[in-house]
C-alpha cells in the first residue's frame, strides 16, 4: 500500500531540493531519517519534516509499521515564484525571483528492504554462477579443440603417406 505526504509552497528553490531527494529514494525509511539528520542543508530540514509526516500517515491511516516502509517515491515540483524588485545604480531596479516548491514523498511497503548482507549474498552467488557457467564452456570448448587437433592430425598422416 502507498502513503503519500506533500509540503506545498516551501521557500526553497526546487533545484536545491532535488539534491536532497535524490539521496533518500529507495531507501528504508530509518535509512532516510538518519540520511537527513546529519544533512546539513535546509532543504533536509524540509524533507525531513515532509517525510515524518508520511510516517504518521502511514501509522494512522493505513495501519502500517513504519520499519516496513520504503521511501518510493520523493520528488520536488515547482511552486509559484514571488517576484521582489531590487533597487538598483543610477535609479534603476533589477527583478529577484523568490522561488517556492512542492515536496512529494511517497512510501510503499510492497517494495522489498535490500540490506548490505542480502545484496553482497546475493552478488556472490552470481559470481559462483558465472564461474560455473564459464568453467563449463571452458571444458567444452577444450573438448572441441581436441576433437579438431585429432582431424588435423589424421589428415596430416595422410598426405605424409
Amino acid at each position: 500500500m502507498e502513503v503519500r505526504s506533500t509540503y506545498k509552497y516551501a521557500r526553497i528553490s526546487p533545484f536545491k531540493a532535488r539534491e536532497v531527494t535524490r539521496e533518500i529514494q529507495g531507501l528504508p525509511v530509518s535509512a532516510a531519517l538518519d540520511l537527513l539528520a546529519f544533512t546539513p542543508k535546509k532543504a533536509a530540514f524540509l524533507i525531513n519534516k515532509t517525510l515524518k509526516s508520511a510516517i504518521a500517515n502511514a501509522e494512522n491511516n493505513a495501519n502500517l509499521k513504519p520499519d516496513g516502509l520504503v521511501v518510493k517515491e520523493a520528488v520536488v515540483g515547482e511552486g509559484p515564484t514571488l517576484k521582489r524588485m531590487m533597487a538598483r545604480a543610477r535609479g534603476s531596479a533589477s527583478r529577484i525571483l523568490k522561488r517556492t516548491s512542492h515536496i512529494r514523498i511517497v512510501l510503499s511497503d510492497e517494495i522489498r528492504i535490500e540490506t548490505r548482507e542480502m545484496r553482497k549474498a546475493k552478488q556472490q552467488q552470481q559470481k559462483r554462477a558465472a564461474n560455473k557457467q564459464t568453467g563449463s564452456e571452458a571444458s567444452e570448448s577444450g573438448a572441441v579443440t581436441a576433437q579438431k587437433k585429432g582431424a588435423k592430425r589424421k589428415q596430416s598422416s595422410k598426405t605424409e603417406k
